[in-house]
């Protein structure tokens, strides 16, 4: 992105993007591969888990250099991180024991609608609405662990956006790193509170606020707001408020992009609601809808002119625009339907979470066998019974 290859120097303070380099020119990306996951609530979450079940099965899982993450695919990115020193992997890059650790506590939160507690509670008891989808995490996935639970490779990088800033905020196990507000090292923030303040969809569920100290932070290293308030009182809301892909942090670095796009399509609407809070969320549908599909196109665009290795699957993807023949069977009618599901933190039956499941491992399998590894073994099946039907 032109705007991440400002120099230091010149700082553009309109801009959400800046190098979170000391000093020295901008360079190229470098060789590694990055995983991006995007927002999209508990369609997100499980959909990536599908994917995630294709890239274990083929061995890639240990290739990856990082895995960046928004919103509901911080959820998933989360657990994945926590477990990832458990993981058995076999000489083919394969961890025997995947759904145990990473599948197993993500299908335990995705039946528990979570949400509309959170509010009610949040708004008519103790505590903030954030507070409460954080107890919820804290108790389905990740208990007391920190930021320094995970591991140091992949590195994971975990993204909200800062309301006061206009940029975005790294959670990752070395730093916190806001590039106008500065760098936190070494930051022992739970992350219950680091996927909650990514995830935290706005109105209902924003902002997420993180007490600091201005001794916290390295020395020097914002870029003209490195004080107070924006280094004690840090306002956070839903990462994909800026980047719905994930994609910033994996962008600037690596060459190798892989991509899963849970998002949601959002339609137009002759009639739409003209209360204040369903006219605010179709407003807000909208935005999400522009940051997505610009970042998609400069994803693809790069893809076809080389600039980046990699490819990009969608949940809203066409499996027979991949031209794959051994591609599974899954017709746009049926994963149509999928894609239609809400982006909320409620309940999803059994049944619905096996067809997400299903249609992000075969949406993942085509792409992947169609632009970046086209050597991988075909897969023998879905991974559960009913295919996406």
């Amino acid at each position: 992105m032109d705007d991440a290859y400002k120099s230091l120097t010149t700082p553009d303070i309109t801009s959400p993007v800046g190098l979170t380099v000391s000093s020295g020119a901008p360079t190229p990306p470098q060789p590694g591969v990055a995983l991006c996951l995007s927002g999209g609530g508990y369609r997100a979450m499980v959909f990536h888990l599908g994917g995630l079940l294709r890239l274990n099965e083929i061995g890639l899982l240990p290739q990856l250099d990082q895995i960046s993450s928004v919103s509901g695919g911080s959820i998933t990115a989360g657990v994945l991180g926590l477990g990832w020193s458990k993981l058995k992997f076999d000489g083919s890059g394969v961890a025997s024991n995947f759904s145990d650790i990473v599948v197993t506590p993500i299908r335990t939160l995705a039946a528990h609608t979570i949400d509309v507690g959170s509010i009610l509670s949040g708004v008519f008891g103790p505590g903030t609405v954030a507070e409460k989808i954080a107890d919820h995490y804290r108790k389905y996935l990740f208990d007391g662990a920190t930021l320094q639970d995970l591991p140091d490779r992949p590195r994971f990088v975990i993204n909200a956006t800062n309301v006061q800033s206009k940029s975005l905020w790294r959670f990752s196990k070395p730093y916190m790193w806001d590039w106008r507000v500065g760098k936190v090292p070494n930051p022992t923030i739970e992350l219950a509170v680091a996927v909650g303040a990514s995830s935290a969809f706005p109105p209902v569920l924003s902002p997420v606020e993180l007490d600091l100290k201005e001794s916290d932070y390295e020395p020097n290293t914002g870029d003209q707001l490195q004080r107070p308030p924006f280094t004690t009182q840090v306002i956070l809301t839903d990462g994909g408020v800026y980047d719905n892909l994930g994609l910033e942090t994996a962008w600037k670095r690596y060459e190798t992009i892989l991509v899963s796009d849970a998002g949601g399509m959002y339609t137009v609407e002759a009639d739409p609601d003209r209360d204040w809070f369903n006219h605010t969320r179709r407003v807000f549908d909208l935005i999400d809808n522009q940051v997505r599909s610009l970042r998609k196109r400069q994803v693809i665009d790069s893809y076809d002119a080389g600039t980046r290795k990699g490819t990009y699957w969608g949940i809203w993807s066409d499996i027979a625009n991949y031209q794959l023949p051994s591609a599974l069977g899954a017709p746009y009618s049926q994963t149509a339907v999928i894609a239609s599901t809400p982006t909320r933190l409620k309940s999803l039956d059994e049944a619905a979470q096996e067809k997400l499941m299903n249609w992000g491992y075969a949406i993942c399998d085509a792409a992947i066998r169609k632009h970046y590894l086209s050597n991988a073994p075909s897969p023998t099946g879905f991974p559960f019974g009913g295919g996406v039907g």
